[in-house]
């Protein structure tokens, strides 16, 4: 059985996806994606399949997965029975954390880990309970705490206890999963989301009717083509919103594939939940309020300039006053007389 491909979504403004889900839930699937993949088990017990793998899991089971390797949890529960939450994910693309490594060199340790995880790792309860606390709170933050915690869990990891799982002979073979049909479809609608297309052209590319399709599409994706389509775009036009404060409003509706202004902004405002006139301001306070966190007004540093200033100058003067005492044939104040000090 070939694996399906998961589009992982990062968000606007994020450099990895740090997520949660229950089960069922609709990536519970033998699937793959590009990204590499921490996955923490909170609950449940069952089987579990990476690769060419097979094993059981508890909860603290916690893997790392490479770029395109095959896995899937299956829960061993009641059937009709759903669990709010089983597991806790973090996934980050090649690219991401290659650029991390670029700027950090003390991160070349972590190599051999990620070329481990091409054949999938499962780390030592001890490493699981140190990572656990982490994850968790990656899960709701924000800014640079997300990336405080995220070096902080790398670390664990590259230090940690680890196993391979599949077989050293394993080689994913993504070319191979993507002749399935809908991964076509799928990795099509990736490489031409801003261009116009039909979900009758797409299904022509699965080699499905458009009923069968729309059908397939939707357990992939959990949404339908519109609504995925939608989520896609306006994630790429707020992208462009936060890094060129200079794009107009309309250039960006058109480059993202909407045609008609008022229907983006009215698809815009229902997904962000305001205008992107209004996301743009927003972003920029943001930034605003973080530089005047890190600096401060040019009236307090006048401020504190002044009492730098007045503080040097009465230290020195104390300073002053002392090596007087202390040197033989130093002036009194107001008086003719030669004073010492460093030469």
């Amino acid at each position: 059985m070939e694996p399906d491909l998961e589009v992982v979504q990062i968000r606007p403004g994020e450099s990895f996806a740090a997520w949660s889900h229950g089960y069922p839930f609709r990536t519970v699937r033998w699937h793959f994606h590009p990204e590499y993949e921490l996955h923490l088990v909170v609950a449940t017990r069952g089987r579990y399949f990476v690769g060419d793998f097979i094993g059981e899991f508890e909860p603290g089971n916690l893997v790392l997965t490479g770029p395109n390797l095959p896995h899937n949890w299956v829960s061993h529960i009641p059937k009709e029975t759903t669990v709010p939450l089983r597991c806790q994910v973090v996934q980050f693309s090649e690219q991401f954390i290659a650029g991390v490594q670029a700027a950090l060199p003390e991160l070349a340790a972590l190599q051999p880990l990620l070329e481990r995880s091409r054949r999938g790792v499962l780390f030592s309860d001890e490493t699981s309970r140190q990572v656990a606390p982490l994850m968790q709170e990656l899960m709701d933050a924000q800014g640079v705490r997300r990336i405080e915690l995220f070096l902080s869990m790398l670390g664990h990891l590259s230090r940690g206890q680890h196993k391979a799982l599949a077989s050293a002979s394993y080689l994913p073979d993504p070319s191979g999963y993507m002749s399935v049909g809908i991964n076509k479809a799928l990795a099509f609608l990736r490489e031409n989301l801003t261009q116009p297309f039909t979900e009758a052209e797409l299904a022509a590319i699965a080699g499905q009717s458009t009923s069968a399709f729309s059908r397939a599409f939707r357990k992939h994706t959990g949404m339908t083509l519109v609504q995925y389509v939608k989520r896609l775009r306006i994630n790429l036009a707020c992208q462009i919103l936060m890094s060129d404060e200079q794009a107009a409003i309309t250039d960006i509706c058109f480059e993202v594939g909407f045609n008609n202004l008022s229907n983006f902004n009215r698809q815009f405002r229902a997904e962000k939940g305001m205008t992107p006139s209004q996301f743009r301001l927003l972003r920029m306070d943001e930034q605003k309020d973080r530089g005047s966190r890190r600096r401060p007004s040019p009236e307090k540093t006048a401020e504190i300039d002044g009492k730098t200033s007045a503080g040097f100058a009465a230290r020195d003067k104390d300073r002053f006053a002392q090596t007087r005492r202390r040197t033989p044939g130093t002036a009194e104040d107001g008086q003719a007389g030669t004073a010492t000090g460093p030469g």
